[in-house]
């Protein structure tokens, strides 16, 4: 049995972590919080797991065979280091720091200690993501040249929290938190970015809610990625063109579908192929963001930990860096190239 300590049980740690290791076979031995509700949450949740009052004291807990920091953003490179120097194998929940430089320390640190490192980019295990995915290789479009992934929520009256009012380098704001999932898929579907065009906007909180990116891939495909938590008609939720037609979908985790007739067929079914007034419902390909667990856990009784684990850490750095490249352009308005630290010069980023 694979033993994890989880450091925060707020929203991310209790809502998404938590639930997730537990269904993929694993231990939640040991939490960490200071705060007396989600103590008392933790005890209702997990009676059996030991909690701590903070990332030191859950280090020094015996016998984990891996830590999750689901701590905020700000605070990842700090903690993910410590847990490096600790020598026990670390999840992060994305991003894996607020810039680029301080993911490549992580994963330099990381890399050198031996130490086994993955980043939670769990979208990739969306139905939503592994069906786009699908049309995308079965060319169900033909060849793909442009892709729009949105993200966009209504709250007019933002929620208050640190994502929404803590400044960029303290991990706050939209980029950071939606932008690194959008990128994440688009990378995935469609390789490197080389150039961003982005604006940036706070409309109704301190750290920025609204942010739309232009992104240009090595293979020619431009993506738009947009987030953004103040749209009273949220959709659709991607559209891909290709050459041949279309793939479009709206249906996400119960999200308001202001865009009846695009909604799924059924539950068999994810998104339409349209071509023109004709359109044929797609086949869901099937996932689970349980299998991100199950693949941790897989991976850390595997030769070669680092190899097996779901996600290289270095593509985490190249979604900051795309980030990064975002802030430069919308403050200067102007297309900016993507440098990703750490990638060797003269070789792709498959090379690396």
């Amino acid at each position: 049995m694979v033993r994890v300590g989880l450091a925060g049980y707020a929203s991310a740690g209790r809502g998404i972590h938590a639930p997730l290791i537990r269904d993929a076979g694993l231990e939640l031995a040991a939490v960490a919080t200071s705060n007396p509700d989600r103590r008392a949450e933790v005890a209702e949740d997990f009676p059996d797991a030991l909690v701590v009052d903070d990332l030191d004291a859950l280090l020094a807990v015996e016998g984990l065979d891996v830590i999750v920091l689901a701590t905020p953003s700000g605070s990842h490179l700090e903690h993910a280091l410590k847990v490096v120097e600790a020598g026990i194998a670390c999840v992060v929940d994305k991003p894996l720091a607020v810039n680029a430089d301080d993911c490549l320390t992580v994963v330099d640190a990381a890399e050198q200690a031996e130490v086994p490192l993955t980043v939670f980019h769990n979208r990739r295990y969306d139905p939503s993501h592994t069906t786009l995915a699908t049309v995308v290789a079965d060319r169900l479009a033909g060849e793909p040249f442009r892709c729009e992934l949105r993200w966009e929520r209504w709250r007019p009256v933002p929620k208050d929290r640190w994502r929404e009012n803590a400044s960029a380098a303290e991990g706050g704001g939209i980029l950071l938190d939606l932008h690194a999932h959008l990128i994440d898929s688009a990378v995935q579907l469609f390789g490197p970015i080389l150039t961003v065009f982005a604006t940036v906007e706070s409309h109704t909180t301190p750290a920025e809610d609204d942010a739309f990116l232009v992104c240009r891939h090595e293979s020619g495909v431009v993506s738009h990625l947009g987030a953004t938590s103040v749209s009273g008609a949220a959709g659709p939720r991607v559209r891909l063109l290709g050459r041949d037609g279309a793939y479009v979908q709206n249906e996400f985790e119960g999200e308001p579908n202001v865009f009846p007739d695009i909604a799924d067929a059924d539950a068999d079914h994810c998104g339409w192929l349209h071509r023109s007034t004709d359109r044929e419902a797609v086949p869901t390909t099937p996932a689970s963001q349980v299998d991100f667990y199950r693949a941790v856990g897989a991976a850390l009784g595997a030769p070669d930990r680092q190899a097996a684990m779901p996600v290289d850490p270095r593509d985490a750095i190249h979604t900051l860096a795309v980030i990064d490249a975002a802030r430069v352009s919308a403050e200067g308005e102007r297309v900016v190239e993507v440098i990703t630290p750490g990638l060797r010069p003269g070789h792709t980023h498959e090379e690396s």
